[in-house]
């Protein structure tokens, strides 16, 4: 109870001094306070078989996936303030998870951002979790795109009204680029705040809209921390690339993204939204894409398919896999459908068809998710 009276007090405190969070909600009016936020009620069964006893070992549950709450406002002259915090337990809720100022005075071209806020890194990490066209973001976006939310200091942009090239597109051109901490939201094993990471990261994006129905993006991450390894002599080095287009055309909407990891020293395992992220020494490279189509009806129902892949390991190959391996490329077919209330109000519905691309350690691990959400 004090934790959650504690992160309310800091919310007010904080309202005249934060800002707009890039990739979620930018504020509406001249001046004064937004309230926003969203709730996420999911259930979930998960398909696990029988054991050697015969014994069921499927698990279900309900519980919260999200559940925010924040302010965004304006104030004069030219800055704006975002500050959003998750409540959820599942995420170990309490705490602050976005919380930065913005300085907007040559708005579209350049926009500044202080503070705590997404990483500017592909597509489907800079949609909004109350956006996302499925429940859960690719596993090789929450695998490969960590740390999702860092500390550091955005350029931001984009070419807004302008013609180039004699092309009619607004934002033809789109910008991001971030130094950042390197460590995630600056905790440290302790819990406490800890940035031992002097080098810093640096991440930059880059989209092209020639067309009104088609952006291309462009991802690209670097950093070095401090060795994991007491026998290291150089510090552990951490790359990313990605690459991304997006189709829009009518009601129809295809997407498709790339990610390609290279750590040097040590990598993290999980992380995603706000997932627990698990340190490993050694050296790896690791890759993984997901398509996906989705198609509004003129009921409200937006059916979607989204086929996603993961390679934990790029330098094993399949003969090298025992059936107790873990570096399998593991697919996954997400079959669902959207259903929207309102403009306020989401159902959605998936069902997560799971394959171990080796036959060796193919396992019964399907799921069914459904989620409700309201958003404010």
């Amino acid at each position: 109870m004090k934790k959650l009276t504690l992160l309310l007090l800091a919310s007010l405190f904080f309202l005249p001094s934060l800002s707009w969070s890039q990739g979620c909600v930018e504020p509406t009016s001249e001046d004064g306070i937004q309230l926003i936020g969203f709730l996420q009620a999911e259930g979930s069964y998960q398909f696990l078989g029988k054991d050697a006893q015969n014994k069921l070992l499927d698990e279900s549950s309900f519980y919260f996936n999200r559940a925010r709450l924040g302010v965004t406002g304006n104030i004069p002259y030219d800055f704006s303030y975002y500050f959003m915090s998750e409540f959820s337990p599942r995420l170990g809720g309490p705490y602050i998870l976005d919380a930065f100022v913005s300085y907007n005075r040559f708005a579209p071209y350049l926009k500044v951002a202080v503070g705590q806020f997404k990483s500017p890194f592909g597509l489907e990490l800079l949609t909004p979790c109350h956006k996302l066209n499925t429940i859960n973001r690719a596993l090789a976006v929450n695998q490969l795109v960590d740390p999702f939310r860092d500390q550091g200091i955005m350029l931001s942009g984009s070419t807004g009204e302008l013609k180039i090239f004699g092309l009619q597109t607004k934002n033809l051109i789109g910008y991001n680029l971030a130094v950042m901490n390197g460590t995630g939201r600056g905790l440290s094993e302790d819990g406490k705040f800890g940035d031992n990471n002097n080098k810093k990261d640096i991440i930059g994006r880059l989209t092209i809209h020639p067309v009104e129905f088609l952006t291309v993006g462009a991802s690209y991450r670097f950093g070095k921390q401090p060795a994991k390894s007491a026998t290291a002599t150089t510090d552990d080095e951490k790359k990313r690339l990605g690459i991304d287009v997006e189709l829009k055309y009518k009601n129809l909407l295809l997407q498709g993204e790339f990610v390609d990891g290279t750590d040097k020293g040590s990598y993290t395992v999980g992380g995603g939204c706000s997932g627990d992220v698990e340190v490993r020494e050694g050296s790896i490279k690791r890759s993984g894409y997901f398509v996906q189509a989705l198609y509004m009806t003129p009921w409200k129902i937006q059916p979607v398919v989204r086929l996603e892949s993961y390679d934990p390991n790029l330098d094993v190959s399949e003969s090298q896999l025992t059936g107790t391996s873990t570096d399998y490329i593991q697919n996954t077919i997400v079959y669902g459908f959207n259903y929207f209330f309102n403009d306020k109000v989401r159902f959605q519905f998936n069902y997560l068809y799971n394959a171990e691309e080796n036959g060796l350690v193919e396992k019964k691990n399907d799921m069914v998710l459904a989620q409700f959400q309201v958003s404010f």
